[in-house]
């Protein structure tokens, strides 16, 4: 036991890396599987927030009417501090714990977790359902768009493949995402329009995300 939580402490690191991103705008496309369900009209509205949701890997909480207030517990101080700036930019409020895994299992678990809790009150007919919104953390700038579509796709221009942040020996944004927007059955457009320092890139996709689930929560007063 002891030495084990050793072992994943070792791994997990901080923001400290500051390794080069890869150039891949215009290309390096992925997609989420196509063929969940879609999604069946929620009832919750803006300011409900959603139920715990609680599995063996994840405990998750989300007001999409919050103040941005956040307790994320994953294990990941580069996830924790990340996810506090999506609730902080979005005025979410949040909360997540994490059962301890390997890292990069950890990073799809929170946004798995994130994604199922967002799926019902993102799909309600009283709220838009979609959301666009640009960022920047010093050198970079990133722009994010999002729908509530039901059908799981990610399409992005950003590679951290090389970059290992906070120790991770993956991309720690492409599988966050992707379990993002599986979970919540979610199209997601990422482009990094600037910025080659990792810890940056990662700040500014994250704060652009907080902003757009914002936005996609609000209610619709008229029709879209």
């Amino acid at each position: 036991m002891a030495s084990a939580a050793a072992h994943r402490a070792a791994r997990r690191g901080n923001l400290g890396s500051r390794v080069g991103v890869k150039a891949a705008r215009g290309a390096g496309k992925g997609s989420c599987p196509s063929s969940a369900e879609p999604n069946a009209c929620g009832t919750l509205i803006r300011g409900m927030g959603s139920p715990d949701r609680v599995t063996d890997q994840a405990r998750v909480r989300v007001s999409l009417d919050g103040s941005g207030e956040s307790n994320v517990s994953s294990g990941l101080p580069v996830l924790d501090h990340l996810l506090g700036l999506l609730a902080l930019y979005g005025a979410l409020d949040l909360e997540l714990q994490l059962a301890p895994e390997e890292p990069e299992a950890e990073v799809a678990s929170a946004g798995r977790a994130l994604g199922q809790a967002l799926r019902e009150p993102l799909s309600a007919e009283a709220v838009r359902g979609h959301g666009s919104a640009v960022a920047a953390a010093d050198d970079a700038l990133a722009h994010i768009v999002l729908e509530a579509s039901g059908r799981p796709l990610v399409v992005s221009n950003v590679d951290l493949s090389e970059a290992r942040v906070g120790g991770l020996g993956t991309d720690l944004v492409a599988s966050f995402l992707h379990e993002l927007a599986t979970g919540g059955g979610l199209t997601l457009h990422v482009r990094l329009i600037d910025g080659d320092d990792p810890q940056h890139v990662l700040e500014a996709i994250f704060k652009a995300l907080g902003v757009a689930l914002a936005q996609a929560g609000r209610p619709r007063k008229r029709r879209d």
